[in-house]
């Protein structure tokens, strides 16, 4: 903090290109020896940014080795990309085994051998975003060491993770989902889940019918103004106590399907095409939906009767 002599002032301006501190109010030099700590050269482009850089690339939680790894590779070439020598041959063959031993020393490490390449394939077909999936890499390393997943199958721990820190991240997945991109049972899962709550203290997120509404409002590919009335909606009713109980999947569906109706949105008034809802559960969550709501005269903004879902 710099304080300047002449007027008192503490706002400044730093000028990195002649390494000065000037006051903002009357211009007095406070500091003309600042030091650069940025980089000795300059790039363009990405791509001369790259090639300069010196740095690794980020921590990865993901991958086995958290990133930090030395590749041997199998191509026998020197720096200068010539063939190395034959008696050099057997000497790379041999650190490049030991170098696949030392990674699989321990059960932890064999366990993240299976589990990590796993946990991207179940991310990639259920569109988690990474840093969702750095975070439950993360959650499974620590279940790893604690030895929550010993007894229990890789898919059910990875599954249960997924499904913990979606709901945390207010996008949560169903368990249908993750039933059909695991392959092992709902009761498998929530024993997991459960289990690793327990073990690790942490509490059970409570999910909300409003969390499914960006997802569903996506899928159907409706307008903005509908996603908001729906919002809206939800909010009404969940003030009223109409949502307390019901299935929140089904409420949210119920709701874009009724704002739709209410905004003449061609799109979603559509009951089909809802993923993981039956119609007959968005049917009765949308018979109750507005005959509440209009019974506490919340729809006065559409005095219309609004048929039921076709």
């Amino acid at each position: 903090m710099y304080i300047c002599k002449a007027c008192g002032s503490k706002q400044t301006i730093v000028d990195y290109k002649h390494g000065e501190v000037l006051c903002r109010n009357c211009g007095l030099v406070l500091a003309d020896t600042l030091f650069d700590f940025g980089p000795e050269w300059r790039a363009f482009d990405e791509e001369q940014m790259n090639k300069r850089a010196r740095t690794g690339g980020p921590l990865r939680f993901a991958k086995q080795n958290i990133g930090l790894t030395t590749e041997i590779d199998r191509y026998d070439r020197d720096i200068k990309g010539s063939a190395v020598p034959s008696e050099r041959k057997a000497q790379l063959y041999r650190l490049r085994k030991w170098q696949r031993r030392s990674r699989m020393g321990t059960s932890v490490d064999r366990n993240l051998s299976i589990a990590l390449p796993e946990l991207d394939r179940m991310c990639a077909h259920l569109n988690v975003p990474n840093n969702i999936k750095e975070e439950c890499a993360r959650l499974y390393r620590k279940c790893v060491n604690k030895g929550i997943v010993r007894g229990r199958s890789i898919e059910s721990v990875i599954a249960a993770i997924i499904y913990l820190i979606s709901r945390t991240h207010k996008v949560p997945k169903t368990l249908e989902e993750l039933e059909g991109v695991s392959g092992v049972t709902r009761k498998d899962i929530g024993r997991s889940y459960r289990t690793i709550c327990r073990r690790l203290g942490m509490r059970m997120p409570v999910i909300t019918a409003a969390d499914y509404i960006p997802r569903l409002a996506s899928e159907r590919g409706i307008s903005g103004e509908t996603e908001a009335k729906a919002m809206e909606l939800l909010e009404k009713a969940r003030k009223c106590g109409i949502i307390a109980g019901k299935v929140p999947i089904s409420i949210a569906a119920a709701a874009i399907y009724l704002a739709a109706k209410i905004t003449e949105d061609k799109q979603a008034q559509k009951i089909k095409g809802f993923t993981d809802v039956p119609e007959s559960a968005i049917k009765s969550r949308y018979d109750e939906l507005m005959r509440e709501l209009r019974k506490r005269d919340l729809l006065k903004e559409y005095p219309v009767p609004i048929p039921s879902p076709a």
